[in-house]
């Protein structure tokens, strides 16, 4: 059998970033390789006061005041992120048979935002003030419920929670069961923001965030020998997955396939990574083997790679070992920060763009890399690869937890 029968097809996606709040927006700012981190308010006072932002995202406006006021950040985007993705598939909603429209979604935590608000109140002995919206806005599991409740998606509805893996973890999980005939539509992705002082307090006593105020715009170097930690970010992204040959049947423009998963767990250390990467590379074999193809097929790289000193050492031994014959890689965090369970959907939108454009846009801020660890990274100004056909984005989390996805060109 060829194994491309198995492939999924992404005929849609939504997408919400730093770097611009739709998906050709962002890739115009990825394309130009320039970090978008800024000095944060909402950060002031804080180790790493500065991250990547969402701009210009007016949620009253988006969602009517309403339902705005009853979703944190990670819900609101994930809403906006399905519509646009909805949108792009052709798709209506009014017609759609509702009991057979899944909604997965990655989610790495519960959101903090509207928590901080709660703690604040309880410490002024006012907790009578605390919103009887608090549960419901701040539970995981309330990306995929809202997205759903507004979208009137009425099947398969859960997160995924696998820290930073989610998103990617979402993905591959819709992979699965579209394949196993449970639903005939994913709405699949992840939504999350790190902008919130608790968040960014805790990875800062971690030490696993960049503590480079004097110039954010430089702070997060995947792969670079001075990098100091990750930047916080935000974002949602939502692809639109369908059987190819429901796909070809309505006669819906495909972006790109989704056509392999897989995951792993290191058992090694509640935060390191395993020194030799040994659960990442399986993760990754595991996904080559179920799209039915070998390393050397592979054009391209979407590193997890978020600018902490042991991730991307590691994960750039392992992809030399495994890739003999040294693909073209890109780390999209060095521009858009980290969106933590949002981040591996958010960077599987932008292989599936870098598939469809046959082009990888440059990573930011990369000087001289880790001597031994040198990979064949994209620097400077996008690369045209014009037949690029299969790409690789890779995704771990706390946890020892990673997930990989192979995708594959329209």
């Amino acid at each position: 059998m060829d194994p491309r029968t198995r492939d999924v097809a992404v005929t849609g996606v939504g997408l919400l970033t730093p770097a611009g709040t739709c998906p050709d927006t962002t890739w115009a700012t990825l394309l130009r390789g320039v970090s978008v981190a800024r000095p944060d308010p909402v950060l002031a006072g804080l180790r790493t006061d500065f991250s990547c932002a969402v701009p210009d995202f007016v949620v009253r406006t988006a969602l009517g005041h309403a339902t705005a006021r009853r979703l944190d950040p990670y819900a609101q985007m994930a809403v906006v992120a399905a519509r646009q993705a909805v949108g792009d598939a052709g798709l209506d909603p009014a017609q759609w048979r509702g009991d057979r429209v899944a909604v997965v979604l990655g989610v790495g935590s519960n959101s903090l935002h509207s928590y901080e608000e709660a703690f604040r109140l309880l410490r002024e002995d006012r907790g009578h003030r605390v919103s009887p919206y608090q549960v419901t806005r701040s539970v995981p599991n309330m990306a995929a419920a809202e997205v759903a409740l507004d979208l009137g998606a009425h099947g398969v509805n859960f997160t995924t929670s696998s820290a930073c893996a989610s998103g990617a973890t979402a993905l591959g999980t819709a992979l699965d069961l579209l394949r196993a005939g449970r639903c005939d539509v994913v709405l699949a992705g992840g939504s999350e923001s790190a902008r919130s002082r608790m968040t960014t307090t805790c990875f800062g006593q971690m030490r696993a965030m960049s503590s480079r105020r004097s110039d954010p715009a430089t702070a997060s170097r995947p792969f670079d020998v001075e990098r100091d930690g990750f930047v916080p970010g935000e974002g949602a992204a939502v692809m639109v997955l369908e059987r190819a040959e429901d796909a070809h049947r309505r006669g819906a423009a495909v972006r790109g396939y989704l056509a392999g998963y897989g995951a792993s767990a290191d058992a090694h250390h509640p935060a390191a990574p395993h020194p030799e990467a040994r659960g990442a590379e399986a993760a990754v074999v595991a996904a080559l083997e179920d799209a039915g193809c070998a390393p050397h097929d592979v054009d391209h790289v979407n590193a997890h790679a978020t600018s902490t000193p042991l991730n991307d050492v590691t994960e750039a031994r392992m992809l030399r070992r495994l890739f003999r014959h040294d693909p073209p890689v890109t780390a999209n965090k060095s521009v858009i920060g980290h969106a933590l369970g949002a981040a591996g959907a958010i960077e599987a939108v932008l292989t599936v763009l870098s598939l469809q454009h046959g082009t990888i846009p440059p990573t930011a801020n990369l000087t001289r890399q880790e001597p031994g660890a040198e990979l064949d990274v994209v620097t400077g100004a996008p690369r045209r690869v014009p037949r690029m056909r299969t790409a690789v984005s890779t995704s771990f989390g706390f946890g020892g937890q990673n997930t990989a996805l192979v995708l594959r060109a329209p």
